[in-house]
């Protein structure tokens, strides 16, 4: 089987690791190249590195952020913000990331996924989608959750695997920063909707949290923020507690 996978995720903002509510309220949360160390130390499975204001701001990831961070650390490392090309995913591949993850550029003109993949082979992308329960609905939104799309979740889900990506990363604005557990019933709708591996992401707050969305739902990976940055949930005990639930992990 499988294992399932823990993913710390370094929020970026004029190069320090921030964490908010909602993707609001942004706190500083600490030194990145100290935090990703950390997370190697602890047992994280992969590491993912977003540069949440590179779309807002208009301008191209940090990538000296990233060569440093990349040349510290050992496991899998997934990259995103403002990436609008192909040009870019190279700029960030030869930084030292593993995989690129791409959002409102992907949303704006879906070919970027078939281009990229085309490049480096779909498991390469990662598609960002974050979400929010609206009217009964999950919609897509995009530019850090400020402009909505109209897109189903679903129909983007689908539609992100056709264009070639080999993954999705799935945030539930409602749930983000909340510590109030994942939104297991879009997760689940999604992961069991493409044939691509899927990582749940916001409102993890408790070890609970994490067995919940890998028994409940396909999600192959879970991210989290702020327990991991603020020592919470200690990575090693996490995976320990999930084992003895019958969850299987890299210890």
């Amino acid at each position: 089987m499988l294992k399932k996978r823990i993913i710390p995720c370094l929020d970026i903002k004029d190069g320090r690791t921030v964490k908010g509510i909602n993707f609001e309220d942004i706190k500083d949360a600490g030194d990145p190249i100290e935090l990703a160390q950390r997370y190697v130390e602890e047992g994280a499975d992969e590491l993912v590195f977003l540069d949440i204001t590179a779309t807002l701001e208009n301008r191209k990831t940090l990538t000296h952020l990233v060569t440093r961070i990349a040349s510290e650390i050992n496991i899998p490392f997934t990259v995103g913000g403002g990436i609008n090309s192909l040009e870019d995913a190279k700029a960030i591949i030869d930084s030292g990331a593993d995989k690129i993850t791409i959002n409102s550029s992907a949303i704006l003109r879906p070919e970027l996924i078939s281009e990229i993949a085309r490049y480096y082979g779909n498991q390469c992308v990662v598609l960002a989608i974050d979400v929010k329960f609206i009217s009964n609905e999950w919609m897509v939104f995009r530019n850090g959750g400020k402009v909505a799309t109209g897109i189903s979740a679903i129909e983007w889900a689908k539609k992100g695997l056709e264009m070639g990506s080999g993954e999705i990363l799935l945030t539930s604005m409602n749930n983000d920063g909340t510590q109030n557990g994942f939104a297991l019933a879009i997760t689940k709708l999604i992961a069991e909707s493409v044939s691509i591996p899927v990582i749940a992401s916001g409102g993890a707050g408790s070890q609970n949290h994490f067995s919940d969305v890998f028994t409940q739902t396909k999600a192959t990976g879970a991210l989290a923020a702020s327990v991991f940055h603020f020592g919470q949930i200690p990575i090693s005990e996490l995976k320990f507690f999930l084992q003895t639930k019958n969850i299987p992990v890299r210890l």
